[in-house]
């Protein structure tokens, strides 16, 4: 998974940035973006490497791009192939209008896509004369265009669109169709700011079907920084029970509906990201694309139910352990055990 992470300047991009990944990166402006790795928390890693005494342990992972300083045009294209959007909006200043810096931001990734929406015209307009073919293509692309000449973001149409249209524009790769997580980065102390604010970007939130968290970046910071151990306690001082991150992480897996299923051995436990509704024998592809071409059978069982049992032979007594087939729809938390023949 990649999120790129967006706002208006001041906003806390970079300040959240360095919470998520503790790269300690500087906050003037820069001419390219900031890139981290996360590892994404999962408990259920831990209890598995201690079951079958696993060399290693591999967690899945997040990929976070930072559009440092201004959203210019280059650096916006840094983010095209980012599966969702991050957007960072003031909530702890009282001058500021949360509204006005969205509307700001929105209207910079509306004249991005635009851009290559035009762009995308000229060549097509070009091409259509040897190839009938695209004839479509350009029909769509125009559609597109007027609908970013009138400022709105082109999600707003995507319920509208016939399915070959909706197939279609998935490969353009434009930025006012990425899914969006606003993060209303709130002080600690300006109460009443916070809540109306988070209020304002919850109903601009619900018109876009988008989500919304309210998190303090410089708190987060500050938690980045301690020593692991003193994290929890620094939180529940706080009366926070969870860290920015996780919620982050939480709601990135649930816009983009994604799961995760864990394989278990002596050599290793991984968590594996896959969209929901994935098939066993694609699941298989995500580890290696012999173990899906030589697909036999997933041997499958529920983390808690072997939680539960303790003891993979005892899960298989109880008869938890099932054998699916390459058409099984695969569920989070799912332990596998791929057998496959090539």
């Amino acid at each position: 998974m990649k999120l790129g992470i967006i706002g208006l300047a001041g906003a806390g991009k970079t300040t959240f940035f360095n919470a998520l990944t503790q790269k300690g990166v500087g906050k003037q402006p820069s001419k390219d973006p900031n890139l981290g790795i996360v590892t994404v928390p999962d408990s259920r890693l831990a209890f598995l490497e201690q079951l079958y005494s696993s060399k290693k342990l591999v967690p899945a992972t997040i990929e976070f791009v930072d559009i440092a300083g201004a959203n210019t045009k280059s650096l916006l294209s840094s983010i095209r192939e980012v599966d969702a959007l991050i957007h960072i909006v003031r909530c702890f200043a009282e001058e500021n209008s949360c509204v006005a810096d969205i509307e700001a931001i929105n209207i910079e990734l509306v004249f991005s896509d635009l851009d290559i929406v035009e762009r995308r015209i000229i060549k097509t307009t070009k091409e259509v004369k040897a190839n009938k073919a695209l004839v479509k293509e350009l029909d769509l692309l125009n559609k597109l265009k007027s609908v970013l000449e009138e400022g709105k973001l082109l999600k707003s149409i995507t319920d509208q669109l016939p399915k070959e249209e909706s197939n279609m524009i998935q490969g353009f790769n434009l930025l006012t169709l990425k899914p969006v997580i606003y993060v209303a980065n709130i002080s600690l102390e300006n109460t009443a700011n916070n809540s109306s604010c988070v209020q304002e970007i919850t109903t601009i939130a619900k018109e876009e079907n988008s989500l919304v968290l309210d998190i303090c970046a410089q708190i987060e910071e500050e938690i980045a920084n301690l020593p692991a151990d003193e994290r929890g306690l620094f939180l529940e001082d706080l009366g926070i029970t969870q860290s920015g991150l996780s919620r982050l992480i939480s709601e990135s897996y649930r816009i983009l509906g994604l799961i995760s299923f864990l394989t278990a051995g002596e050599k290793e436990v991984r968590a594996w990201t896959i969209k929901e509704g994935t098939s066993a024998k694609e699941a298989a592809g995500k580890i290696h694309s012999d173990i899906e071409r030589g697909f036999i059978r997933a041997e499958t069982v529920d983390y808690e139910a072997l939680k539960k049992a303790r003891n993979y032979n005892e899960a298989k007594k109880q008869g938890i352990v099932r054998l699916e087939g390459k058409d099984y729809t695969v569920k989070d938390g799912d332990v596998i055990n791929f057998r496959f023949n090539v």
